[in-house]
């Protein structure tokens, strides 16, 4: 554990004031095993104990190649994401809006609510990030909306999108 160790002779008689007064240094140990060994002991159980985030992945649902499935325009909200990153939301023939990425999914959630066949199209353009895609998929994990697809931004789009700039 702790002990004293002293150092040098036999102590020397000392005056309590001036130049002949020095302490004399006494040695002291002490044992670090104690706390090595509790230190080690706490890594170890905080190591074994510890829980993980476990690895999220999304599961995505592809139909086959082959697969045409009708669906009403009227049913259908396409997002498009441009090579700029600017959005646009458009509900079926209508009109195209420019949305901000911040409020894409206030308004994906009130579409939906309204229409609970809501289909949500995504459309990326190619030079866009991939983390909007990745974003977009996780917000649609997040407002809980699990009809939607993913498109590449055609020419026919980008220009469509030319004229709701």
């Amino acid at each position: 554990m702790a002990g004293i160790q002293e150092t040098g002779s036999s102590p020397q008689p000392r005056a309590l004031f001036g130049k002949g007064a020095s302490r004399r240094r006494v040695g002291i140990q002490i044992d670090m095993t104690p706390m090595v060994d509790i230190a080690f002991l706490l890594l170890i159980f905080f190591m074994v104990t510890t829980v993980f985030r476990q690895p999220r992945a999304i599961e995505l649902n592809v139909p086959e190649p082959s697969a045409k499935v009708a669906v009403p325009e009227t049913n259908v909200l396409t997002v498009y994401i441009d090579q700029n990153e600017s959005m646009f939301t458009r509900l079926g023939p209508g009109a195209i809006e420019r949305t901000d990425a911040d409020h894409v999914f206030d308004v994906l959630r009130q579409r939906a609510a309204a229409n609970p066949n809501l289909i949500i199209l995504v459309k990326i353009h190619r030079q866009a990030k991939y983390e909007h895609m990745v974003d977009m998929l996780d917000g649609f994990e997040d407002a809980h909306l699990e009809r939607f697809s993913l498109a590449v931004l055609d020419d026919a789009d980008a220009k469509l999108l030319e004229g709701a700039r």
